[in-house]
């Protein structure tokens, strides 16, 4: 969808809400099911994590740097092959499938997955065609020569598999069947690591493109084992009804796939800005700063998309049900994320040293500044998924647009004034900018305010960041440190206390409720 906004999207509705239809989900709280489903998503997070930690030093082992940049290369045609050949069907997928299931209509939940299973084959031929037929160009723009096409050509298989495990993917995620997808991901990453490692002990560099098509196979392998449980009938679809269904799994798709290219597009221009102006030194030292920035937040923000996100589509029709969705979201959320934001702040220096070396102490300083952001994100997110949610292809392609501008224009402006520290800062800013953004649209799309609660802890979390993030400007290093750490462990405290009254004691997860009877807390009656 490339038009801009219609003027009926554009346009601000009266101050006075409309009439609410009335709820159509039960108005008891959801605590325990975000809880639980953070520790799935979160948990499996961890695995892939570690497994890809693995597979990743053990190619490094194996192929060297030359090799192992080689692996890299094949895995970047790859991917953007993918994306833009899956033009977001599995976001979109996942968006219509929680829009039929929210309907309780057989017949709509039946067309919709036979028609983005369909959707997602053809996506994934055409992708491995595209790449077969420019092979020699991609070969020659990449490796400077054509002496790469076949492998190139091999890569197209799994391109193929890649799309269509997606499709199958959005699938389980649209159906909420979030236990099946951390299941799927985990063991899709676990049986392409041992599939992928003896290619490479084998076969060297000629084993790598191999590998990476058998990971794409044990993808959808997995995938295909948890898909295959939901149950839908072959409904009979005339074409009209085949090509409607398909137009608006692409159309929104297309949505998708321009705000994941808007993010990709300004993460590497921001990179690009911090060379000219800073250096190579610099652009490592923003790296590590990302990835750590973003390893603890991001944990809660898969939660969200892959559970949240498809109940709030279910309710997009009842906005009273799904703001109430929204703000439970979001205060789990800060819940969460608070207490380990500030100890990121806190711990930055000795993060860094453990995971990397202390030669990269010079990323401390921008890692706070994406703590910042990161903070901001947990709490812009809930938001944003409402015009999700909605179907709003066009509201969120310019959302993504008007982000992206200002994200660039505040890197430029930042760097050039404050060095490396500036593109943290940039990123701070591009989130408060974010706030300002989502919070009256997504208000006046569907009456969404915060409650009450939301704002006290809110404010508090906030407060208690800026508190420790001053205090490492103003305080020797000892008492900033100490401050911190005071602060993390009472807001973990308060962030317990406040889930353990939010939820019952049968809803916690078996895994965090083991870690917090090793810790010595004790379950109220």
């Amino acid at each position: 969808m490339t038009q801009a906004m219609s003027e009926a999207e554009l346009s601000v509705p009266s101050l006075e809400s409309p009439p609410k239809p009335a709820p159509t989900v039960a108005e008891r709280p959801t605590y325990g099911q975000i809880l639980k489903s953070s520790a799935l998503v979160g948990g499996s997070s961890v695995l892939n994590t570690a497994i890809g930690i693995v597979r990743t030093k053990a190619l490094a082992v194996l192929l060297g740097p030359a090799g192992f940049g080689l692996f890299g290369l094949y895995g970047s045609i790859a991917n953007l092959a993918q994306s833009i050949a899956g033009i977001g069907i599995n976001s979109s997928g996942v968006r219509q499938i929680a829009a039929a299931v929210g309907s309780d209509d057989a017949e709509r939940i039946a067309q919709t997955t036979i028609v983005l299973r369909r959707t997602s084959i053809v996506l994934g031929v055409l992708g491995a065609g595209l790449l077969v037929a420019f092979s020699r160009q991609i070969s020659t723009l990449t490796f400077g020569s054509k002496e790469h096409a076949g492998s190139v050509c091999l890569l197209s298989l799994a391109v193929l598999l890649q799309l269509i495990s997606g499709g199958q993917g959005a699938l389980i995620q649209g159906m909420r069947r979030i236990a099946d997808l951390a299941k799927m991901s985990v063991l899709g990453a676990l049986f392409g690591t041992l599939i992928s490692i003896p290619m490479v002990y084998f076969f060297r560099e000629k084993g790598v493109v191999p590998s990476l098509v058998a990971i794409a196979a044990m993808s959808i392998v997995t995938s295909w084992w948890y898909s295959r449980k939901v149950r839908v009938r072959t409904p009979s679809m005339t074409v009209s009804e085949v090509g409607r269904e398909a137009a608006g799994l692409l159309k929104l798709g297309f949505a998708f796939m321009s705000s994941g290219f808007v993010m990709m597009g300004v993460a590497y221009a921001v990179r690009v800005i911090v060379l000219r102006k800073v250096g190579f030194a610099a652009v490592g030292h923003y790296q590590v700063a990302w990835t750590l920035g973003g390893l603890y937040v991001g944990v809660i923000l898969q939660a969200m998309a892959a559970d949240f996100y498809p109940r709030l589509t279910a309710v997009a029709h009842d906005d009273l049900a799904g703001n109430r969705l929204v703000n439970e979201q979001a205060r789990i959320g800060l819940l969460l994320a608070g207490p380990g934001v500030i100890a990121t702040l806190t711990f930055a220096p000795l993060v860094i040293a453990i995971l990397y070396s202390a030669k990269f102490g010079a990323a401390v300083g921008i890692l706070r500044w994406f703590c910042l952001g990161a903070m901001l994100q947990v709490i812009t997110w809930p938001m944003g998924f409402i015009i999700m949610a909605k179907g709003r292809a066009g509201l969120l392609i310019f959302c993504e647009l008007v982000w992206g501008v200002v994200s660039l224009g505040l890197a430029w402006f930042c760097v050039t004034f404050f060095g490396l520290n500036g593109a943290g800062i940039a990123f701070f800013g591009s989130y408060v900018f974010h706030v300002v953004l989502i919070y009256p649209i997504v208000r006046r799309l569907s009456g969404f305010g915060w409650s009450s609660a939301n704002r006290r802890t809110g404010l508090l979390f906030v407060s208690l960041i800026a508190i420790v993030f001053g205090g490492f400007y103003v305080l020797p290093v000892f008492w900033a440190s100490a401050l911190g750490t005071l602060a993390a462990v009472l807001s973990g405290g308060y962030s317990i206390r406040v889930l353990s009254m939010l939820i019952s004691w049968d809803e916690v997860p078996q895994p965090v409720r083991r870690l917090l009877l090793g810790m010595g807390y004790a379950p109220s009656q």
